[in-house]
């Protein structure tokens, strides 16, 4: 059996917490990083095209939301790239609103595994789809702010853009 490897065409986007990468593949979005955050694809072999609809979408979304008049994100997703772990994870943190924040714990029990607060750290500093999948609304014990793949600073911004942290 041959396994179909997926075409990643990727555009640029110039955001206020600094450029961005956002990548799709044919299901959906499958990435956005922050240019040189801890975990971010080698994009070589993607294709480049700015006026791809599902990039330019992503793109106008996110504008939208960085002038904080969107608060939820209506784009298809590829999460494909996880484990299936990884991925109930993800699909996890697509249920924490904007303004609101979980810990590690909490999130580790909405997927039916409360004592795997380690593994779903690792899954939420894996998570390719920055500010999307909003992996930056889990916080450490108490409330602390702990590992963001984009920096702790963004992480802070990110909350306070949301009304999560004052």
């Amino acid at each position: 059996m041959k396994l179909k490897i997926t075409p990643i065409t990727f555009t640029r986007y110039a955001g206020p917490l600094g450029a961005m990468l956002i990548a799709a593949a044919d299901q959906g979005v499958a990435g956005i990083w922050f240019v040189g955050q801890q975990y971010a694809p080698d994009t070589r072999g993607w294709r480049e095209d700015a006026r791809h609809p599902l990039l330019e979408d992503a793109a106008a979304q996110l504008g939208e939301y960085f002038a904080g008049t969107r608060t939820r994100f209506e784009l298809p997703l590829d999460l494909q790239s996880g484990t299936l772990f990884q991925q109930s994870v993800w699909r996890a943190l697509l249920a924490i609103p904007s303004g609101k924040t979980s810990s590690y714990g909490e999130v580790g029990r909405s997927i039916g595994r409360p004592d795997a607060s380690r593994a779903v750290g690792a899954a939420v500093g894996r998570n390719p789809l920055s500010i999307v999948v909003p992996c930056h609304r889990v916080l450490g014990t108490g409330g602390s702010l702990t590992g963001y793949a984009g920096g702790l600073e963004r992480k802070s911004a990110l909350l306070k853009l949301e009304g999560a942290l004052m």
